[in-house]
């Protein structure tokens, strides 16, 4: 099964800012807790709730799986950028050891086979 290792950031609010980024919101991506407040972030939704030692299961947003896996390389690097830099101001330092857009990549990677299968399976996410 493929997947993508990642570390040291809030996977659900990542994808709450990269779906923001694809909607293409007037004035861009707002901070995280106004897409909180607002009902405009595009929440994932929890398969196997977040339990005591803080692991959990979502599913991404098929909205957020289509745009992803007709993403370009230069909108995946922006949203890299963007990212990685509302991450820094957000928490005073860099989010995470590996690379922002590796990791864009790979979650991309991830929804073009999703979509290629068509067999509504969709990207999932486990975390803890």
């Amino acid at each position: 099964m493929p997947s993508v290792v990642c570390h040291d950031f809030y996977p659900d609010d990542a994808v709450v800012t990269w779906q923001a980024y694809f909607d293409d919101l007037p004035g861009g991506v707002p901070p995280q807790e106004e897409l909180f407040h607002s009902g405009k972030g595009a929440w994932p939704r929890y398969v196997a709730p977040i339990v005591n030692d803080g692991t959990g299961v979502f599913v991404l947003p098929e909205k957020l799986v289509r745009a992803l896996a007709r993403a370009t390389a230069d909108q995946l690097r922006d949203l890299a950028e963007l990212w990685a830099e509302r991450l820094r101001l957000e928490d005073g330092d860099d989010m995470t050891d590996d690379d922002p857009l590796e990791i864009l990549q790979g979650v991309a990677q991830l929804a073009r086979t999703a979509v290629q299968a068509g067999d509504g399976s969709g990207v999932y996410c486990w975390h803890y």
